[in-house]
């Protein structure tokens, strides 16, 4: 992948992962995403181990260390589908860049998509959602936890779902 996010001739991607702080629009975008692209879809909540979603629904930041046996978890996910050609839209905050380091198998076949967008309509979107562990108390420490990516494709999330999913199939190509 080049650096503005676009894949360059001959490739194959085959790991899209969606990334970006809790509310930015992660599972939606993923989701749309898939199902245009007759993809598969995986949403990284859905790795968490049971004390880490209690620890975010009792509105407490995760560490490295409850993080990593999840990420290892994604980065098993990544390995399978890339290895068995199986094409996969990722949701995942992927926060810091050692996340996304980890979650790194093959540059070549994956492609990283940043939702960017302010702490203000991040609140308004988390205070708005229900059914969700990760309530407004904790976009403080997601903002704070997080390094923005200079390697991803940057989307604002200011937009519409079908714009932003647009956006991603021309950055990528796709």
């Amino acid at each position: 992948m080049s650096v503005d996010g676009t894949l360059t001739t001959g490739q194959r991607l085959r790991v899209v992962i969606i990334m970006g702080v809790t509310g930015s629009g992660k599972t939606t975008i993923g989701r749309l995403l898939a199902a245009q692209l007759g993809w598969e879809f995986a949403d990284a909540d859905d790795f968490h181990r049971a004390e880490a979603k209690a620890k975010m629904a009792a509105g407490m930041g995760l560490t490295d260390e409850d993080r990593r046996p999840w990420l290892q978890s994604l980065r098993q996910l990544i390995v399978e589908r890339i290895g068995a050609e199986r094409p996969t839209v990722l949701a995942c905050s992927a926060l810091k860049r050692s996340y996304r380091d980890l979650l790194e198998v093959d540059r070549s076949r994956q492609a990283l998509v940043y939702l960017r967008g302010d702490i203000e309509l991040i609140r308004e979107r988390v205070a708005r959602r229900t059914g969700h562990y990760a309530g407004v108390s904790l976009i403080a420490s997601q903002f704070e936890t997080l390094e923005e990516p200079c390697d991803a494709l940057t989307v604002d999330i200011a937009q519409s779902p079908e714009n932003i999913v647009a956006a991603i199939r021309t950055g990528l190509k796709l």
